[in-house]
């Protein structure tokens, strides 16, 4: 019989209490993010809820080296329109996938028990892994070449390797996973030790690696989840750009906390407290940068002009009537649009407004749940890359 590995294994769960640099830090994200969703319109934040999703499944599965254009992750979202081409089609698939999932969480359709939880941890990977293509669903053992299958929700049934690290054995999966439960409940922590404790169980899930595959994608959802439960996080903004686009650092440092402790100055736990603290103010640095990006792009003064700017030229091209500026700049302050108030707002006769909100549904600009119903903002792809620029790496 395998013996069960000790569970102190994976301490210390939190970095110590009383430092001052990572109470700062989380004070600091707690304020910047709680103005965040004031700036806009609720109807506008659920579209702009919609882009960042697609964002953030980007970034992560980027993190992967899955590397989908946002084209293709549009054109399956909007259009269900996939690549002939296997590879593309099956990334396109994982996407979609990505998306849903953060979905269920972002509308508060998830379960709800503690996000740290085995229940959640493993609902999560069910929910993304019941949605991925076949190919998406083997892995190679890199020492016997043996191909294994992944099902939806199962924790791994044997040995594992991550780089250097060597994760817990499975059979004691359970064990350290309830430890992770008990840890990071948030009953037990203040919400000053929440937020800092975000960084500290990403990196600890990381380290248990409870699956064969899919632990980076289920580490961040369970992040941006736990993000949303604390009061900080926000369908507004990703920590997965962030740390997709810091990517090296971010594999660094958590490879450093992997490490044993340094020495009786670096805690008493086995694993390195020192290195724990610095991811924990590496991955809440993220968050206030990402917040702080977010909160640039959405400032709606900024945001007109360059809605404005995009708008007259496509205008000035023969791609949208004239008139659009006005009913998009109302979608945006207002939130929604009353049809009968189109030709008020453009100036022109019912049938000439009604042919520019037709145009603009048509293009993607407008969007409405009936024929009847008021118009919202929407975000077509084309839009997207003029009104919030740097949102993606530029192609």
């Amino acid at each position: 019989m395998t013996a069960i590995e000790s569970i102190g294994l994976m301490e210390p769960m939190l970095p110590l209490d009383g430092e001052r640099k990572l109470e700062d830090l989380a004070v600091d994200l707690a304020t910047k993010a709680s103005g965040l969703a004031g700036q806009l319109p609720p109807t506008v934040r659920l579209g702009v809820g919609d882009l960042v999703r697609s964002m953030n499944c980007y970034y992560s599965n980027l993190i992967e080296g899955h590397d989908t254009h946002p084209r293709d992750i549009d054109r399956a979202l909007a259009h269900a329109d996939y690549s002939a081409d296997p590879q593309k089609r099956a990334l396109q698939h994982e996407a979609v996938a990505h998306i849903e999932v953060q979905r269920l969480i972002d509308h508060r359709e998830d379960l709800q028990v503690e996000t740290t939880s085995t229940e959640y941890i493993t609902w999560l990977h069910r929910e993304f892994c019941r949605r991925l293509p076949e190919e998406f669903l083997w892995v190679e053992n890199p020492d016997t070449s043996e191909h294994l299958r992944i099902v939806a929700g199962e924790l791994r049934k044997g040995w594992v390797q991550v780089g250097r690290h060597i994760p817990p054995k499975a059979e004691g999966l359970p064990h350290f996973l309830k430890r992770f439960e008990e840890a990071y409940s948030t009953d037990k922590l203040s919400r000053v030790r929440q937020i800092i404790a975000l960084g500290a169980a990403h990196h600890r899930l990381l380290w248990i690696h409870p699956f064969y595959d899919g632990n980076g994608r289920v580490t961040r959802l369970m992040s941006h989840a736990s993000l949303l439960r604390c009061g900080v996080g926000s369908s507004l903004w990703s920590a997965a750009r962030g740390l997709a686009r810091n990517v090296q650092e971010y594999k660094a440092l958590l490879m450093a906390a992997d490490e044993p402790r340094r020495g009786d100055l670096d805690g008493r736990g086995t694993l390195s407290t020192q290195a724990l603290t610095a991811f924990c103010a590496f991955f809440m640095t993220i968050c206030i940068d990402q917040v702080e990006f977010m909160a640039s792009l959405l400032e709606p003064n900024d945001l007109l002009r360059r809605m404005r700017l995009h708008v007259e030229e496509e205008m000035q091209a023969g791609n949208l009537p004239k008139g659009s500026f006005l009913i998009l700049r109302e979608a945006l302050l207002a939130g929604e649009v009353p049809r009968g108030r189109t030709p008020e707002i453009t100036g022109y006769g019912e049938r000439m407004a009604r042919n520019v909100v037709a145009d603009l549904t048509k293009k993607g600009y407008l969007k409405s749940e009936s024929s009847r119903a008021p118009l919202v903002l929407a975000f077509p792809i084309d839009a997207v890359e003029r009104w919030f620029p740097r949102l993606y790496p530029a192609t």
